[in-house]
């Protein structure tokens, strides 16, 4: 099976200039945890609940005037529509990410995240997996 046939095609997004207040807000109508954040319709970044947090929250900075372009991870790792479900799953774990923008031409195309992959049964073993390399501590806490 491919992303293709896994991934979340309607992504919301946003682009470098807006708010982290507005970013939020998207998040929260949409219920997600990220968004892509894109120049025209390329992509060049995606920005995370937890980037949000530690980066503007935690600093005590203004979200209103914050921008998701000072907060963005640049140049996210990402896929085409035609790499395998398990090949992406792997991906995940070894990139410790939850969301792997997919991507043709430069495009933002979708978004396949870790709870696409689990919701196929075949791919249960590979979210597993790759949900425990994600979740491995990297960092003394």
């Amino acid at each position: 099976m491919f992303i293709r046939d896994l991934m979340t095609t309607n992504v919301q997004t946003c682009n470098e200039n807006t708010s982290l207040t507005e970013v939020a807000k998207q998040m929260g109508s949409q219920n997600v945890g990220s968004i892509p954040v894109v120049h025209g319709d390329k992509l060049i970044g995606i920005i995370t609940d937890r980037d949000i947090v530690t980066k503007c929250i935690a600093k005590d900075s203004n979200c209103g005037t914050m921008t998701a372009g000072s907060c963005m991870t640049k140049n996210p790792v990402t896929v085409s529509s035609n790499t395998d479900a398990h090949d992406a799953a792997r991906l995940m774990a070894k990139e410790q990410i939850r969301r792997l923008p997919v991507v043709e031409n430069g495009k933002l195309v979708g978004i396949c995240a870790l709870g696409d992959l689990a919701v196929v049964d075949i791919h249960v073993n590979e979210a597993g997996e790759a949900l425990s390399g994600i979740s491995e501590q990297t960092q003394v806490h």
